[in-house]
């Protein structure tokens, strides 16, 4: 994203209201102490928290403060103005808000504490001898939002208002039946697909919206939420919903609620000894699971909505904003949050066929910079660049040819972590189109494939081999290839294929400060001051590993020290793994991940930085790669990651669908454990070099084998266990 425009627009990022300026303080009481059983212990259990996030994926709800009130930021991944138009009106919208409005508590005392094991949030207000305490959470398999207060010691009054934002091309309606009050928010004007959503609201133990809170006796609002992509008659149903809803469901539902979640923390679990990092790993994963789960609509580059006019549009950015906050859900086998960033990649494919053939003359996709779901293109005809280099046939470019190569690289990383046939039946229309455009497009000059007119950084002009794109050209027909391979499918154009892999151009190389680095193009950029492209061939394209040559491992790394952005607004979520990729010093990682698993907000996002959840895992992306680096489909155990701290890992997923385990204890490796989900060849480099190891089977003892690389054959679900033979 370009940083001037990051800059420009970097106070419209939340528009949530200020907290208070009172300290905050971590509150060490578990939440609906009645039925939470303990929390797996690598969890960390209470984060002190701004601007607390909640969400099961498909509802989003966030929380502010100010002066005398609560206000609830709720939001829908799915409830958008679909409009095809660079207006500034399409995007996600709110879905709504709920005040609580608390008399006589200006300017109290505020703190905030999260669960990050299942999300309850706890606010506590207190002025003077006046104290309430507010515990909210988003039910994790239902639609369904709870929020109960208590009054401590004295009665309080409290008002509970339900509204919108105020925008006159949204078709905002509100009511009451049963004492269940509702509001529904619509956009049907003036869009390309309409849209809906419907809130319901009751309270449990009182009655009305007016309240006065008395000590013992807690107050439960009750909220459900739904849109019409989910029901074609929205309220009708939130209505029916939370009818029936009392005490005892409440306690039933949130059964529920934490045994979802404990399933989603058994996934894959790590510890490490530097406790910060460890907060931040999960607090990360905790980011995901609450935004992104909705299989068709991912969240956007916010994740939460709390305005109706967010930065960007609060679109899919496609030139790593979109793309970024999903990098370390593969490696940390949370699946179910990495899937819904495809959909809407899939769903432009027409348009984007339509940009090929129209404005490249080519077969395939060429994708803008900013799209939304179902097939909507946030950034057409927009009116400040019609007149620029940046603006071709309505679609905003920036001169850039590798928007729709960039969304293969998470596909690619899902489809080499699972070997799931039907996953790569249904990416591989995607994955030929991106081929095909860069079949046609690609130069072939001197022995070699070259880019022309092809900007590395938006409107950075006609470059010629931008560093970037000939790594996710890699990547794109290493993955066709594969999928080929496995789908049996397209099996007479490999050799074409792997001609251009063999003959496309090399990394464009130069000399700074007397060391080669890499030079972001061949002809055009040079160098950026303050942006990481130049070492994304390395990640997320996968073009350069610890098999790769001297020469080129050398430049890496050499331009990890020239670079030093481990702090960078728009790519420090690649340079980590990048670093980590080519043996960067395991020692200065660890360093700098500390440092900036420091810089954030309480919540866990960057500090100064306006581009949402883009960075949500970059600590469980790279501690992954640390503990457990895969690709190129060689596994290697504590590779790059310091050898006189202690740690281990649980069923994180490699290449080749593997899910690995092992311990690092005293500089020695122990309990591998590798389950093999389809069968495939395994190898992995000797954990103990110089010995041979036993392979057991299933429990049974099976083969010894030796070598600096260890390959062997496996089946599916087999579990095997390497051991260093005595």
């Amino acid at each position: 994203m370009n940083i001037v425009r990051c800059l420009i627009l970097c106070s419209l990022f939340y528009g949530l209201p200020p907290l208070s300026a009172q300290k905050r303080t971590t509150v060490a009481q578990p939440a609906f102490e009645n039925i939470w059983t303990k929390p797996p212990q690598h969890i960390p259990n209470d984060v002190s928290i701004d601007a607390p996030l909640m969400g099961n994926g498909d509802v989003t709800m966030s929380v502010g403060y100010q002066e005398n009130h609560l206000r609830y930021y709720l939001s829908k991944n799915d409830f958008w103005r679909l409009r095809s138009k660079a207006d500034g009106l399409s995007g996600p919208r709110v879905a709504g808000f709920l005040d609580i409005k608390i008399d006589g508590f200006n300017n109290a005392g505020f703190t905030a504490t999260q669960l990050i094991s299942n999300g309850i949030t706890t606010c506590v207000l207190q002025k003077n001898d006046r104290k309430i305490k507010v515990k909210s959470w988003v039910q994790a398999t239902q639609n369904l939002v709870f929020i109960e207060l208590e009054a401590i010691s004295k009665a309080i009054n409290i008002s509970i208002i339900d509204s919108a934002p105020e925008n006159h091309r949204a078709a905002l309606n509100k009511g009451e039946e049963q004492q269940i009050h509702w509001l529904t928010r619509a956009f049907n004007d003036s869009v390309d697909i309409p849209t809906s959503v419907a809130l319901s609201l009751k309270t449990i133990n009182y009655n009305g919206l007016n309240i006065l809170l008395q000590p013992g006796k807690k107050l439960i609002i009750v909220l459900a939420i739904e849109s019409k992509f989910k029901n074609k008659t929205p309220l009708n149903y939130v209505l029916e919903q939370i009818k029936n809803i009392n005490e005892n469901t409440i306690v039933s539902l949130l059964q529920k609620h934490n045994k979802w979640w404990k399933n989603y923390w058994d996934k894959s679990s790590i510890n490490v000894e530097d406790t910060v990092l460890m907060k931040a790993y999960y607090q990360g994963l905790y980011t995901m699971a609450a935004c992104s789960r909705d299989a068709k609509f991912p969240p956007g580059i916010f994740g939460w909505t709390t305005t109706d006019t967010p930065a960007w549009n609060g679109d899919y950015h496609l030139n790593y904003n979109f793309q970024a906050p999903f990098y370390g859900l593969y490696a940390a086998n949370r699946l179910e949050q990495g899937t819904p960033q495809d959909a809407p990649l899939i769903g432009f494919m027409p348009r984007g066929e339509w940009y090929a053939k129209n404005v490249t003359g080519t077969r395939g996709i060429l994708y803008p910079v900013g799209i939304g779901p179902m097939g909507i293109e946030t950034t057409r005809d927009f009116p400040m660049y019609m007149n620029s280099d940046n603006f071709q046939k309505g679609g905003l470019f920036f001169g850039q040819k590798s928007n729709a190569v960039y969304g293969l690289v998470n596909m690619a990383q899902h489809w080499r972590c699972t070997y799931d046939k039907a996953y790569g039946k249904k990416i591989y229309p995607y994955a030929l189109a991106v081929v095909n455009f860069w079949e046609d497009y690609l130069k072939f000059e001197n022995g070699r494939y070259v880019i022309y007119d092809d900007a590395i950084h938006e409107g950075s002009g006609k470059d010629k081999n931008p560093i970037l794109s000939l790594g996710l050209v890699r990547n794109a027909f290493n993955l066709i290839l594969d999928l080929s391979a496995l789908l049996k499918v397209d099996e007479n154009r490999q050799a074409k294929w792997e001609d251009i892999l063999n003959k496309l151009s090399s990394f464009p190389v130069q000399t700074r400060n007397g060391r080669k680095v890499f030079r972001y193009t061949e002809e055009g950029v040079d160098w950026w001051p303050d942006n990481g492209l130049g070492i994304q061939q390395i990640y997320p394209a996968n073009a350069i590993t610890l098999d790769s040559s001297n020469e080129l491992l050398t430049v890496s790394r050499n331009t990890i020290d020239e670079m030093q952005r481990w702090e960078d607004m728009n790519t420090s979520n690649s340079f980590f793994m990048a670093a980590i990729r080519v043996g960067y010093d395991s020692n200065v990682i660890m360093s700098e991940l500390h440092k900036y698993a420091l810089h954030t907000y309480p919540n866990g996002f960057q500090l100064n930085n306006p581009h949402g959840i883009e960075n949500s895992c970059v600590v469980a992306n790279a501690l992954d790669e640390m503990l457990c680096m895969s690709v190129g489909n060689i596994i290697r155990l504590f590779r790059v990651f310091p050898k006189n701290q202690n740690a281990g890992f649980k069923n994180i997923r490699t290449w080749g669908a593997f899910l690995v385990s092992a311990k690092l204890k005293d500089g020695m490796i122990s309990d591998v454990k590798i389950k093999s989900e389809k069968g495939k060849p395994c190898t992995i480099i000797n954990p103990w070099p110089g010995k041979k190891v036993v392979l057991i089977r299933n429990g049974k003892k099976a083969e010894t084998i030796d070598g600096s690389r260890l390959s062997f054959k496996t089946s599916i679900s087999e579990m095997i266990t390497i051991k260093p033979f005595e």
